[in-house]
C-alpha cells in the first residue's frame, strides 16, 4: 500500500507535490494560485470542496482525482444484501405448514417473545439498518407463521406485522415483486379486522404505487381508511386516527403520481386535519403520523406533479421545526433523498448535493442500499461543480 493512502487530502497534495519534484511557488504557479492558498491547502487550514479545484491539482500532479480523494474508500458491499434478499425470498416461499410438513426448526415461541421480537425489527428498520432486518426476516417469518399456525387468534397481530415489515424493507431495496407477495399474505392474514386490514393497506399502498398501479393504490387506501374513520374527528382515538391519516397520506400521493393535483391536495388537507388532533412525536401502528410526516408528503407529492419549486418550499419550511427531528431516521433520510431530487429538478445540484450528504449521515443505508439514491448520486457526480464529499461518495459506491 502506498503511504499516501492513509493520508488527509491536503497531505496528499502536499506528498504528490513532493513526488513531482515542485516547490510550492512552482506548483502555485502552474494552478493560478497564490503559494499561501498551497500552504493552507497541504496543512488542512483551507478545505477543497470544489471538484473543479480537485481536478486541476491532479491535472498538475498528473494523478488521477481518485486519488488525492484517497483509494482507502472502502467500496459499499452489496453481495450481503443480494444473499440476505433471497433468504427472505425462500421464507415467503415456503409452504411447509400448510402441506402439513414438519420442519427442523419447529419449536413454536411464545406470541409474547414473538412480538417482542417483531418490534425489534421495526425499531432496527425505522434506525435504517436495512442489511442487520433483512438478516432477521427469514426466522423471524417462519416463526411468526408457526405462532400463526399454532394459534390463529394470538398469533395474527405478530404474523400481520412481520409482514408488514418485511415489505416496508423489501420497497426500500426495490424489490417490489417480492414485496407485493408479502403485502398480499398481510392482507390476507388480516382480513376480518378493520384495524388489522387497515394497517396491512399501509404496506400494501406503497407496493401499488411501486408497482405503477397509482390508481389502486389511491382507491384501496381510501377505502381501507374511511372504514376506520371516527364519524366525528373530535371523538377519534389517537391511535386511529394517526392510522387513518397515514392512509389517506397514500392516497394522497397515488393520486400526485396519477398526476390528479386537484385530489392530492384536498386529500392531504385532510391529512393534516387529522394530523393538528394528533400531533407530532407519535408512531402509532409505525406510521410516525403527524402535522410534520403530513407537510414532508408534501413534498414529495409537489416532486411527483411536477412542481419542484414548491417541493423545495415545503421542505426547507418543514425541516425548519423541531418536531422533524423526532422522527425515525428512516424516515428522515427518505425525505432527504426526495429533498435531493427536489432540488435537482428545480435546477440547483449544490443543494440537491447536501440534501444527499445528509441523508447519508442520518441513516447511511437508506442512500448505500437504495436504488433510487443511487441514481439520484449518479446525477450529481456527473455535475461538474459536485462537492468533494459527493465524488467520494460516488467512489465508494462504484457510482458512475
Amino acid at each position: 500500500m502506498d503511504s499516501s493512502e492513509l493520508l488527509p487530502v491536503g497531505r496528499r497534495v502536499a506528498y504528490w507535490r513532493g513526488r513531482r519534484k515542485l516547490s510550492q511557488q512552482v506548483f502555485a504557479d502552474r494552478l493560478g494560485k497564490s503559494k499561501s492558498w498551497v500552504d493552507k491547502v497541504e496543512r488542512g487550514v483551507r478545505t477543497l470542496d470544489k471538484v473543479s479545484t480537485l481536478q486541476d491539482i491532479a491535472a498538475v500532479l498528473r494523478i488521477d482525482t481518485i486519488v488525492l480523494l484517497g483509494r482507502d474508500i472502502k467500496p459499499a458491499d452489496v453481495s450481503g444484501q443480494v444473499e440476505g434478499v433471497e433468504r427472505v425470498r425462500e421464507a415467503l416461499s415456503t409452504y411447509d405448514i400448510a402441506v402439513g410438513r414438519s420442519t427442523a426448526r419447529g419449536q413454536v415461541l411464545s406470541a409474547d417473545r414473538l412480538a417482542r421480537d417483531v418490534t425489534h425489527a421495526w425499531v432496527t428498520f425505522q434506525h435504517a439498518r436495512y442489511p442487520q432486518v433483512t438478516g432477521l426476516l427469514p426466522g423471524l417469518l417462519a416463526a411468526a407463521q408457526r405462532v400463526y399456525a399454532d394459534d390463529p387468534v394470538a398469533g395474527r397481530l405478530v404474523l400481520v406485522e412481520a409482514y408488514r415489515v418485511t415489505v416496508s424493507l423489501l420497497v426500500k431495496l426495490g424489490e417490489v415483486d417480492l414485496a407485493w407477495l408479502a403485502a398480499d399474505r398481510a392482507m390476507t392474514t388480516a382480513t376480518g379486522d378493520a384495524v388489522l386490514v387497515a394497517t396491512a393497506t399501509v404496506q400494501l399502498g406503497q407496493v401499488l404505487r411501486a408497482s405503477g398501479r397509482a390508481r389502486s393504490a389511491r382507491s384501496t387506501a381510501l377505502a381501507a381508511a374511511y372504514r376506520i374513520a371516527p364519524p366525528d374527528l373530535d371523538d377519534g382515538r389517537v391511535p386511529e386516527l394517526s392510522l387513518c391519516g397515514t392512509l389517506v397520506v397514500q392516497a394522497a400521493l397515488a393520486a400526485a403520481r396519477d398526476g390528479d393535483d386537484h385530489a392530492t391536495a384536498e386529500l392531504l388537507d385532510e391529512a393534516a386535519g387529522m394530523a393538528a388532533r394528533v400531533g407530532d412525536g407519535h408512531d402509532h401502528y409505525r406510521t410516525a403520523f403527524g402535522p410534520v410526516a403530513v407537510d414532508l408528503a408534501r413534498v414529495a407529492a409537489a416532486l411527483d406533479l411536477g412542481n419542484a419549486g414548491e417541493a423545495v418550499a415545503w421542505h426547507e419550511k418543514t425541516t425548519a421545526r423541531d418536531a422533524w427531528r423526532w422522527l425515525p431516521a428512516e424516515h428522515r433520510a427518505a425525505h432527504l433523498l426526495d429533498a435531493a431530487r427536489a432540488y435537482l429538478h428545480a435546477g440547483d445540484p449544490v443543494n440537491a448535493g447536501r440534501a444527499l450528504i445528509a441523508a447519508e449521515h442520518t441513516a447511511p443505508p437508506e442512500v448505500r442500499q437504495r436504488p433510487v439514491a443511487r441514481s439520484v448520486l449518479a446525477q450529481l457526480a456527473h455535475d461538474p461543480q459536485a462537492s468533494a464529499a459527493i465524488i467520494q461518495l460516488a467512489a465508494a459506491l462504484q457510482v458512475t
